[in-house]
């Protein structure tokens, strides 16, 4: 029987008939290339990443989900590029069009490696964070947001520059003149950036917080900020002092917030008449009155030395306590104390005297 009776023989010429260089059976491989590949990816996308979801709920580490987000976080435009890119390899198609989907392949690829790097640079500095804010370090969070900030930055600035190397573009210019340009800017910002540095060392070196009570030099006070340039200190007197980061690496700074307790030394002054009798209660007298202090551990108390004016006894104790309030309303408890227990005992305290003899 004639095939061409039923009509088939005109069918089948117009599958093998050719439209802009590629035959009806080329556009129906190529549609079920696309078609074939929008199902697989949907299958992995949904199902395939899903079971993974629930997998990595039951195991105990965290890169897993990091894993599977990154994979997750794949759009659908992407799919459908892969797809049409895979479709296209089965026709004959102009060069342009293979240029441009080359092109945003490319470029789809580069994006979504730009966004892996993000996000594991955010894992990271998002895991630094809570493992260090149960602790009692004074741990600051806004430093490791800044080295996010830069980490993603510096990815930025390779990526542009690997894409302008990628497209022809001669780079050896750009990367010398960037050098020679960074060169001049460090040098002009030679003391901003000093500080900078310091305030890194600060953070992750960590000798002091916000709050604690420190001496720098001749001044003291609380600290109220850490900046990327300077430090505010309020001092007990009310001003804020404001003093450069680098300073405060480069010289000593005494931190009485991180003091387990405070040893306290201090003179007392009897005058030369005091009987040797009373000389010896003196001790005693002042170890029964600090025993008896709370949050006040005694170490000792001496006749230390003959002083110009006054014989001198020198008195140790122990606060258990780093407040510089606790430690003066203490002080304060102790001098009046003495001072009681001397006038009682008839114990004169010294002052500066001077005696002069005439001879007639």
């Amino acid at each position: 029987m004639n095939i061409t009776t039923f009509g088939l023989g005109s069918v089948l010429d117009d599958v093998s008939a050719t439209f802009f260089s590629n035959t009806y059976n080329d556009y129906l491989l190529a549609i079920g290339i696309l078609i074939c590949a929008l199902v697989a990816l949907r299958i992995f996308k949904f199902i395939v990443i899903g079971k993974l979801k629930q997998y990595s709920k039951m195991t105990k580490t965290d890169m897993d989900d990091l894993l599977i987000q990154i994979i997750d976080h794949i759009g659908w435009p992407f799919y459908m590029l892969i797809s049409v890119y895979l479709s296209l390899k089965v026709l004959v198609v102009p060069q342009l069009i293979i240029t441009i989907f080359d092109s945003l392949l490319f470029l789809g690829i580069v994006y979504y490696i730009i966004k892996t790097f993000n996000e594991v640079i955010e894992f990271l500095g998002n895991k630094v964070i809570e493992s260090n804010k149960h602790e009692d370090k004074g741990f600051d969070p806004s430093v490791v947001n800044l080295l996010k900030k830069i980490s993603k930055f510096v990815v930025l600035i390779l990526t542009a520059v690997f894409l302008i190397s990628n497209y022809g573009f001669d780079i050896s210019a750009l990367i010398a003149g960037l050098g020679v340009g960074g060169i001049a800017i460090a040098f002009a910002l030679q003391s901003i950036l000093s500080d900078v540095f310091a305030y890194f060392t600060i953070q992750f070196d960590r000798p002091f917080k916000v709050g604690d009570y420190v001496v720098v030099g001749q001044d003291s006070g609380t600290v109220k900020k850490i900046g990327l340039k300077s430090t505010r200190i309020q001092t007990l007197q009310g001003q804020e002092l404001i003093v450069s980061n680098k300073e405060l690496t480069e010289t000593r700074v005494n931190n009485f917030k991180r003091m387990n307790k405070r040893r306290i030394e201090f003179n007392i002054g009897v005058t030369y008449d005091t009987s040797y009798a009373k000389l010896e209660k003196i001790p005693g007298i002042v170890k029964k009155i600090i025993q008896n202090v709370d949050m006040v551990k005694f170490d000792r108390t001496h006749f230390h030395k003959y002083g110009d004016f006054s014989l001198i006894y020198t008195i140790v104790y122990n606060i258990e306590s780093n407040n510089y309030n606790v430690y003066m309303d203490i002080q304060q408890k102790i001098n009046l104390a003495i001072k009681k227990e001397f006038d009682k005992q008839k114990i004169g305290m010294a002052f500066p005297t001077q005696t002069i003899h005439l001879k007639k």
